[in-house]
């Protein structure tokens, strides 16, 4: 029997990062709308708060948006603070949604 091949999440989809205040929200995107049951199914909001919890999430929210094989992920305070607050360099915005990238996903 074979193993399932595992691949990082950056190679079935991409992301945009928004911040507001100690809130981040970061959006992922199919690549090719026929894998968007497969990151529905592995890329939950305990899984991403698992990825975070480094940061302590004081929640994580997930959005379906399936007529664009996209979710949204809203991560309650992240962010140390918020932009103006944080003394931490880029603990925010494009690193989070690198972490969330590196999510590995098993394909079947």
């Amino acid at each position: 029997m074979n193993a399932p091949k595992t691949v990082l999440l950056h190679a079935l989809a991409h992301a945009r990062t928004g911040d507001k205040g100690n809130r981040s929200s970061i959006s992922l995107i199919a690549y090719d709308p026929t894998d968007w049951p497969l990151l529905v199914e592995q890329v939950t909001e305990a899984r991403v708060a698992r990825l975070f919890a480094f940061r302590r999430p004081g929640a994580v929210r997930r959005y379906l948006l399936p007529r664009l094989g996209a979710m949204n992920f809203v991560i309650d305070d992240v962010l140390d603070g918020g932009v103006n607050g944080a003394l931490n360099l880029d603990a925010h915005g494009k690193t989070l949604s690198a972490l969330l990238l590196s999510l590995p996903i098993e394909l079947s």
